[in-house]
């Protein structure tokens, strides 16, 4: 069947430069690599330090796993001191029983093309998860529903900045607390081709989410390679509820990936003081690794952290602090010796609006996580009020900070080309480089370019309305969506996706809370 033209390419200027470069084979690649060095923050004394606090905290205060009678079991039979709920280590025992999990894995799409690595120098973005509201400029904030859910996912699936498709981008509130996981997981499935996460907050839904990744994939493909993820938060400080103990437990076992995220706030779920608050998650991530490895030896995990100070004086959560970017570098640092793909960074603010703040805050958690050697960003696009909403312009105002800074981690290159010297002989002193051979040959590949309109000169600006960044994103996202192609599907996986779905729906009433 023919494919339609997008509107972006039946226009000139701007938007049909753009296509033609794209169409000519410059499209950014679904693989990002870094190559420029990580900084390391902390010498060896300092990470010896934390991670002595972290066993100190396995062995002697434990971890709680409430409501997971088969975790407390696994546990024991491994030679863990289990009083209760309460687990305990001896010393360098969860970093051995941690040691099986891969130093880098595969998660594969529904187009090999969009396949992903996470671990070594690869680093992957995802958009935002979890926020009850939307909000854009047109209608303002609202309680989410399946539809914004469904465009998230295909703004995501149209740009090459971000290469995970998420998981629960917002939650779609018009649909039932028990059955949403699986319009969810549909979405991910039918409007994009990238990997994402499934439903884990219920074991049912957990197993639900891993049937239809069976469907659209194959049973006996999924047991050979990884396609689906969960976001598994332990419930700060030092305990696992049953909920997410499990689903860790149903995905390890599919052979499916985690990531293990605690959320740690300083003065709350922790210590005031963030070197606590580091040792804290490290102990929290290793005991929920060592969980997925009992159950599955080598099944893919992420090294995951969420956490940031917060006004102590009002309670309020606060992002792009110092102390929380300093934070991250210790964090990737401590995965790194661990062995396993890190998470941290992402595009997050307090902030209710896409104002200077969010941006200001975005830009210092996101370059703070690049910085630090992240393979993997939640939370790259989209992030308003603390996470409670997803915004429409913040999104693609993200996006743009994304590509800046996957085009930094590329380097600089600096070889015969770059150099130019042949364009001196064109130009020379006193001469602009405008008209030569070698700007003309590289004048739309050598810089970054936005995707947001161009405001041009101060008079063009006022004279075409004087839009700030956030009106103009607004026509960006509306672009976006009027230009998405579906990719295609078998009908037959297709009629079987629904099928499993209605059936599921079916099965039981629906449930508000």
């Amino acid at each position: 069947m023919a494919r339609s033209t997008p509107a972006s390419q039946r226009r000139g200027g701007r938007d049909a430069r753009l296509s033609r470069r794209r169409a000519a084979g410059e499209t950014p690649p679904a693989v990002f690599r870094r190559k420029i060095p990580t900084y390391e923050l902390l010498d060896e004394e300092a990470l010896v330090a934390l991670e002595d606090q972290a066993e100190w905290i396995m062995s002697e205060v434990g971890i709680e796993f409430r409501g997971d009678e088969e975790a407390l079991r696994l546990f024991r039979d491994a030679g863990a001191s289990v009083d209760g709920v309460t687990v305990r280590f001896d010393r360098g025992h969860a970093v051995a029983l941690a040691a099986t999990a891969p130093r880098q894995f595969t998660m594969v799409g529904r187009d090999p093309q969009s396949n992903i690595v996470l671990g070594g120098d690869h680093i992957v973005l995802m958009p935002g998860y979890g926020s009850p509201f939307v909000t854009d400029l047109d209608n303002g904030r609202r309680y989410a529903t399946l539809e914004d859910f469904t465009n998230f996912v295909k703004m995501t699936y149209s740009t090459p900045w971000l290469q995970h498709s998420g998981g629960t981008v917002c939650e779609p509130v018009d649909e039932p607390v028990n059955k949403r996981h699986l319009e969810m997981v549909y979405a991910h499935l039918r409007w994009s081709t990238k990997p994402f996460m499934g439903g884990v907050t219920a074991p049912e839904r957990s197993s639900d989410s891993i049937e239809l990744a069976r469907i659209a994939f194959g049973r006996e493909y999924l047991e050979q390679n990884c396609v689906i993820q969960a976001n598994v938060n332990i419930n700060s400080p030092l305990t696992y509820d049953g909920v997410m103990s499990s689903a860790l437990r149903i995905y390890a076992g599919a052979g499916q990936s985690a990531a293990i995220s605690p959320a740690i706030f300083g003065g709350a779920m922790g210590p005031v003081t963030q070197a606590a608050v580091v040792a804290q998650t490290h102990a929290e991530i290793l005991v929920g690794i060592a969980l997925s490895q009992l159950v599955r030896p080598g099944a893919p995990v992420v090294y995951g952290n969420f956490n940031t100070t917060m006004n102590l004086k009002t309670g309020s959560l606060t992002f792009g602090t110092p102390e929380s970017n300093l934070s991250n570098f210790a964090f990737a640092q401590l995965g790194r010796r661990l062995g396993v793909p890190v998470r941290c960074g992402g595009q997050l603010t307090a902030s209710n609006s896409a104002d200077g703040q969010a941006m200001q805050d975005s830009t210092s958690t996101m370059l703070a996580g690049i910085m630090a050697g992240s393979n993997f960003v939640f939370h790259a696009a989209g992030w308003l009020e603390g996470g409670l909403t997803m915004g429409y312009e913040k999104f693609v105002m993200d996006l743009d900070h994304c590509g800046m800074m996957l085009k930094m981690i590329g380097g600089l290159d600096v070889d015969d080309d770059t150099l130019a010297r042949p364009s001196y002989a064109q130009a020379g002193p006193g001469v602009t480089f405008l008209q030569t051979d070698h700007t003309l040959a590289n004048f739309e590949t050598a810089n970054y370019v936005s995707e947001l309109p161009d405001p041009g000169t101060f008079e063009q600006w006022t004279d075409s309305g004087a839009a700030d960044a956030e009106v103009r994103a607004n026509s960006r996202w509306k672009q976006l969506l009027a230009d998405y192609e579906p990719p295609p599907i078998d009908p037959a996986v297709d009629e079987e996706l629904r099928d499993f779905i209605d059936r599921k729906k079916a099965s039981q009433p629906d449930a508000w809370y």
